[in-house]
């Protein structure tokens, strides 16, 4: 005897269409959110659960870069759909970070800012990144060198110049998120950032830039006359 198709089939079916159709943009985002948990828990109505993650974690970039303790929190995840939320994130991240190693990153600088922001804005701790680029500027190192409290990661400008050095890197970016959303630099950051790049000038290392990345936006110290 088989088994009935449940009533949403129908609907599953026209998000399908949707999307064979249009692509990415013919769905809202509780849409595509309910149609990639669809594909872990098919026998189940989605939309309620879909639209209870992005308002918890307000909207698909926080819902995406949450973590596994995080998503599991929420009533109606389990590991499949947890499985599925992050096998996405890490292949959106996957595809920005190849936009950004095919160029120098100096002449494909949206494409770091993009790539940075996904992987990086939505993060409920601080986190500081190196960027190692060689003489070309082309990307050969992305590093993650320290993760900190919710306000605080560490930057040892000593351990960073001895990494490059190790690397052979002749220029580096710095890059740090801000869990508050609030991209502005802090007093520390500046002197951090001045410290880094005079360490820096003395091994032939440049710095280039420190980016730091929040919610509503990014900073950029070179951009600012910071550096």
């Amino acid at each position: 005897m088989s088994v009935p198709e449940p009533d949403h089939s129908g609907h599953r079916a026209r998000l399908r269409k949707r999307l064979a159709e249009q692509g990415g943009d013919g769905l809202l985002d509780h849409e595509l959110i309910e149609y990639l948990l669809a594909l872990a828990i098919p026998r189940r109505d989605t939309k309620p659960l879909a639209k209870a993650l992005l308002a918890e974690f307000g909207g698909i970039g926080g819902l995406l870069s949450a973590d596994g303790e995080a998503l599991a929190r929420v009533k109606g995840m389990g590991e499949t759909s947890i499985a599925a939320i992050k096998i996405a994130h890490a292949a959106a991240i996957r595809l920005l970070r190849a936009e950004v190693a095919e160029r120098p990153v100096l002449s494909n600088w949206q494409a770091l800012l993009d790539y940075l922001r996904a992987d990086m804005a939505h993060h409920a701790n601080e986190r500081v990144r190196v960027l190692h680029l060689n003489t070309r500027n082309m990307l050969i190192r992305d590093e993650l060198m320290s993760e900190g409290s919710i306000d605080e990661a560490a930057l040892y400008v000593r351990e960073v110049i001895r990494r490059a050095i190790d690397l052979g890197s002749a220029a580096i970016i710095l890059v740090h998120n801000h869990p508050s959303g609030d991209p502005s630099p802090s007093r520390a950051d500046i002197e951090v950032t001045r410290n880094m790049a005079e360490a820096g000038k003395r091994m032939g290392i440049a710095v280039h830039d420190h980016i730091i990345m929040g919610t509503s936006g990014h900073s950029s110290l070179r951009a600012m006359g910071l550096l």
